[in-house]
């Protein structure tokens, strides 16, 4: 029977089998604000056991500034829909000009909000399935949120969670000093403060060098630059400036 089968290569699997797509390695660049966004939802803590609030975080990857964000009782792609058109609109975003990146989750994948995207000319990309290093920038925020000193583990209500986000996110945009962008803060960076800002920081480390040139062994210090272009996996040709 064996070689019968074989004769008409039927000696193989023949139960459905799970294909796995090839999917292609997402390579993003920014080079300024409000050219490349990336989005995801997190879980928080609600007051008892099995509970949960759900943080919907919009981030702008260059100047790593908080454009948009919303805490929903659950996790819905209905419920990103108007909180991404309001960002898009606050940020004034013109057709063509944003790339939104994501992971795939079913708020992400949906086709409403798939076809909301095309109506406001924004690129989409996606993660690859399983690979939480393609969208570095959300997942490293998550992280600054839920390390944070002030960050209970649980909230009491919903209105107690977003307002410790908001007080949280106010925090992070004007207050924070990011190492990723030369120590200033998200809010100087995505407003177009930055040069002025940096080089005033020359000139009072000019100002110190000359007053007391022997503490500074190795010449006139120079402030920390802004990186130039900014990488979710640059090509392999690329020096990243960030990551």
């Amino acid at each position: 029977m064996y070689r019968i089968l074989k004769s008409r290569h039927e000696i193989r699997e023949r139960r459905n089998q799970l294909r796995h797509p090839n999917y292609k390695k997402p390579e993003l660049l920014a080079t300024r604000p409000n050219e490349l966004w990336s989005w995801d939802i997190t879980k928080l803590l609600g007051p008892s056991k099995w509970t949960y609030f759900y943080l919907y975080v919009i981030l702008d990857v260059y100047s790593r500034y908080v454009v948009g964000w919303m805490v929903a009782l659950q996790e819905s792609a209905h419920l990103a829909e108007p909180l991404f058109l309001e960002t898009c609109q606050k940020q004034n975003i013109q057709p063509g000009q944003l790339t939104l990146h994501a992971d795939r989750g079913n708020p992400m994948n949906s086709k409403p909000f798939a076809l909301l995207l095309a109506d406001l000319g924004v690129t989409k990309t996606h993660s690859r399935p399983h690979v939480s290093n393609d969208n570095p920038f959300s997942e490293a925020h998550f992280k600054t949120i839920k390390y944070h000193p002030g960050y209970s583990g649980r909230f009491g209500s919903q209105a107690d969670a977003r307002l410790w986000i908001r007080d949280f996110f106010t925090w992070y945009n004007h207050q924070h000093h990011h190492s990723g962008i030369a120590l200033l803060t998200p809010a100087d960076v995505h407003f177009g403060r930055a040069q002025q800002l940096l080089q005033a920081r020359q000139q009072v480390l000019q100002l110190a060098y000359q007053k007391t040139p022997e503490r500074f062994v190795k010449g006139v210090p120079k402030s920390l630059e802004l990186p130039e272009a900014v990488w979710i996996n640059p090509p392999k040709y690329v020096e990243p400036s960030s990551t």
